[in-house]
């Protein structure tokens, strides 16, 4: 029997021109947007990203580390970079009341490390490092920065008990680092890149450590794929939106716009994933990740009445009646008879509906999805569902949606130039 959707879609208030459902354009692209999942699905005990939601073995493993890890602990470091440390960043945005407190360092900014280490016990601080190839420069240089701290204040001998460390199972200087220290390590899956590993250890064992259910991540993401078999399933609808638009010229950016503060880092996750996934052969559109109210005050205007080009995605969590009272009498006392008797939830639910209407009326093609219950399930079907419509969306394009051969020429001239200089004096 097929899963239930954690979510609903709708493509109804899509502007018309060949992104609306009824043009001769995106009934192409949707045959081809089915046809290239049908092979996706085909191959899915191949694709290591769709057998993975699938293993519970990986799970038992880092239980246990994730146990050791909380012991006698204040604090939690997780060293990583982009795919390695959005995923864990986005879902600790659903978790509440984590202890010990997770911290997420991606950005190497000096200061912001230095402060870090500096005002934490080092003691009863644990750094979990990921690099999916185990040679990530930023990554090794806060790794090493944190052991030489933690031997600063005596506890060099004691790193096995400080670190841990997610890598692909072959020599690396992280892997050589966890060796020498004698910490565990948790293998990275070889098939899947970073910018898609977030249902794999590399998210779920910080799930762990913020209490997430990281069994309901997944079962979300099966449900997905399951219900992705069916003709006009989600993610092929998405991708043929986006698609028929890029043909006609009409599509230079796409917009997702999460109505949840819950949501707030799987936006950027999302764009590191449609960016470094689809930007190639000078092909592609610019991802723009927005957040509720907030943004409606300080880029609606632009996307109303500015240039245009872009395809908005809303994602709400059907707040209506949700959320603390608005008294009615001191409303309407201040003249606010709309917000008397209403909730908080209400009046979010109220602009998710405006500024979708509005969109739509300004010629914006626009889709909404609408999560009724935002939980581990929901949010592992959201990280399926994008991870497939980029994909597809790839596929549509004729590029490769895993690779990123452009991102190295940059690494390749860090190091080149960090060679170049010399080393400053402690």
């Amino acid at each position: 029997m097929a899963s239930a959707s954690p979510f609903r879609v709708s493509l109804d208030l899509a502007a018309s021109g060949p992104g609306a459902r009824s043009s001769p354009a995106f009934a192409s692209a949707l045959a081809d947007a089915e046809r290239a999942l049908a092979e996706l699905i085909r191959a899915e005990r191949g694709l290591e990203l769709f057998s993975n939601v699938a293993r519970s073995d990986d799970l038992a493993a880092a239980r246990k580390l994730a146990d050791a890890l909380k012991k006698d602990t204040s604090a939690i470091f997780v060293l990583g970079i982009g795919g390695s440390s959005l995923g864990g960043q986005a879902l600790k945005d659903l978790a509440v009341a984590v202890r010990p407190e997770v911290h997420f360092f991606d950005n190497p900014d000096p200061a912001t490390y230095e402060r870090a280490l500096k005002t934490t016990d080092l003691k009863t601080t644990r750094f979990i490092a990921i690099s999916k190839s185990g040679g990530t420069p930023e990554t090794l240089a806060q790794v090493l920065i944190a052991a030489d701290a933690l031997k600063s204040v005596g506890g060099g001998k004691h790193l096995a008990e400080h670190f841990v460390a997610i890598t692909e199972p072959h020599d690396s200087p992280l892997r050589k680092f966890a060796t020498l220290a004698g910490c565990p390590v948790l293998d990275h899956p070889t098939g899947i890149g970073g910018r898609y590993s977030v249902l794999t250890v590399v998210g779920l064992l910080p799930a762990l450590l913020m209490g997430l259910d990281p069994h309901a991540l997944r079962a979300g993401a099966r449900a997905v794929l399951e219900l992705a078999r069916a003709p006009e399933s989600p993610p092929a609808l998405g991708a043929a939106q986006h698609f028929a638009l890029a043909q006609a010229g009409q599509l230079r950016e796409s917009v997702l716009w999460c109505y949840a503060d819950r949501l707030k880092t799987f936006g950027p996750w999302w764009r590191q994933l449609w960016a470094e996934s689809l930007g190639k052969n000078g092909k592609g559109t610019t991802p723009v990740a927005v957040l509720g109210p907030v943004d409606q005050h300080s880029q609606l205007q632009l996307f109303l009445d500015g240039p245009g080009g872009a395809l908005f995605t809303l994602i709400d969590c059907d707040t209506q009646g949700q959320g603390p009272l608005m008294p009615a009498e001191e409303a309407n006392r201040l003249g606010l008879s709309y917000l008397a008797g209403r909730r908080l939830g209400d009046l979010i639910a109220a602009e998710v509906r405006a500024t979708a209407e509005s969109l739509a009326r300004h010629g914006r093609p626009v889709r909404r999805i609408t999560v009724p219950t935002l939980d581990e399930r929901a949010l592992g079907a959201l990280f399926m569902h994008f991870m497939l419509e980029t994909i597809l969306m790839g596929k549509l394009m004729g590029v490769d949606p895993f690779d990123q051969p452009a991102v190295e020429e940059g690494k390749v001239l860090a190091r080149k130039y960090l060679e170049g200089q010399a080393p400053k004096d402690r």
